[in-house]
């Protein structure tokens, strides 16, 4: 009996998010970890409607306004429960899904005592992730559309300082935007993105946390402490203590360091607008990341929006190598002459690969569009 009460939360829980995944026993077995069986009943009040107000929640959960806050206070602390106001100053609670972005992201961007229990846990959830890479491989075919019409799940913000040598990065402008006359170009440099939010948080990057405690630590950075949110989203990490407000000199600092290890800003906006501002920005590695090691393993595609693409010059380029090994998402490999060519299909336009390049033989062309590259089908 008390197992169909997690199972009929997870199918909440997992209707909540846009990524589809199973509702199976080692679900049932995470969500036991961290939910007690009156907060199954709190969270059944959000079957119909996953973003509700207070009045909304006295007539779904047929509780008082003490009760409710008293559940959402909890639910928050476990990152299930997202409550801040909206644009119109009205609080509402939303319910967040386990995963992209909810409270398996939130679990891990606070600090954790390494123990037993927390390395148990890590080990479900990376269970959890194989098993929903099975679940999408048997239903492949059925799955595909709704990642085909998905929007972006994060935007690239790409590296645009300098290169290691200490020149600027080049950038030439493309194709003309295929976007509405009135179309504002998101923020495309991080030291304006900073300069923008009065409010900002910082936490553990969740998958490098993640695998950590898997034992497999990243290979490319030795920082953690670089996941950024903003406004309402700062202020709700740093109320449930999810991570803590930082200055926009350290912000930048910690930027600063993430470009310099070769990690990926990725922006992310509500509802996947990128015309509204930004909420956090990401700083990946092609060791960890979640969605480009979600997406190479079959299990979700690879969605994003950017303004740029690497373009190599062949009479520069020396055949190092460097910007292959350095790629986030395998879009660059040596050709049979020992020069680098991009795969404009796969490149988010980073700049990683323009940053490391010893060679500045890399240039970023100008232009907004929209990467997509189905999982690999394993079967």
């Amino acid at each position: 009996m008390l197992d169909e009460k997690y199972k009929k939360a997870g199918h909440i829980i997992v209707k909540s998010g846009a990524v589809p995944t199973p509702v199976n026993q080692t679900l049932i077995d995470i969500l036991k970890t961290q939910l007690t069986e009156e907060e199954l009943d709190f969270i059944n009040a959000f079957r119909r409607k996953t973003s509700q107000t207070m009045e909304q929640l006295k007539k779904t959960s047929k509780l008082s306004e003490t009760q409710i806050l008293s559940f959402v206070k909890r639910l928050a602390k476990k990152g299930f429960i997202f409550n801040q106001p909206n644009s119109q100053g009205v609080m509402v609670y939303r319910l967040m899904p386990l995963l992209m972005v909810g409270a398996f992201e939130y679990l891990y961007m606070k600090k954790i005592e390494r123990n037993k229990v927390e390395e148990k846990l890590a080990k479900m959830f990376s269970k959890y992730f194989d098993e929903t890479r099975d679940f999408i491989q048997a239903n492949y075919e059925q799955i595909l559309p709704i990642f085909e019409n998905m929007l972006p799940i994060d935007r690239t913000m790409p590296i645009l300082a300098e290169t290691i040598q200490g020149d600027q990065i080049n950038v030439t402008i493309g194709k003309e935007l295929e976007v509405p006359e009135e179309f504002i170009l998101p923020t495309q440099k991080i030291e304006e993105l900073i300069e923008k939010f009065d409010d900002i948080a910082v936490g553990h990057c969740f998958c490098r946390h993640h695998r950590d405690l898997l034992g497999k630590p990243c290979k490319v950075t030795n920082l953690r402490e670089n996941c950024f949110t903003f406004g309402k989203s700062a202020r709700f990490v740093e109320e449930q203590g999810f991570g803590r407000l930082i200055s926009k000199e350290e912000a930048l600092k910690i930027m600063k360091k993430s470009e310099d290890d070769g990690l990926v800003h990725k922006a992310f906006h509500p509802h996947s607008d990128i015309t509204k501002a930004e909420t956090s920005i990401c700083n990946c590695c092609k060791d960890c990341c979640g969605t480009l090691e979600w997406w190479r393993m079959g299990m979700v595609a690879l969605i994003n929006s950017t303004n740029h693409l690497s373009q190599i010059n062949p009479d520069l380029c020396s055949g190092c190598g460097i910007c292959v090994e350095k790629c986030p998402v395998d879009a660059i490999k040596l050709n049979e002459i020992n020069v680098a060519e991009v795969n404009g299909e796969n490149c988010v336009g980073c700049g990683v690969c323009a940053h490391f390049c010893p060679e500045n033989a890399i240039s970023l062309l100008e232009g907004m569009r929209k990467v997509y590259v189905a999982p690999p089908k394993l079967r």
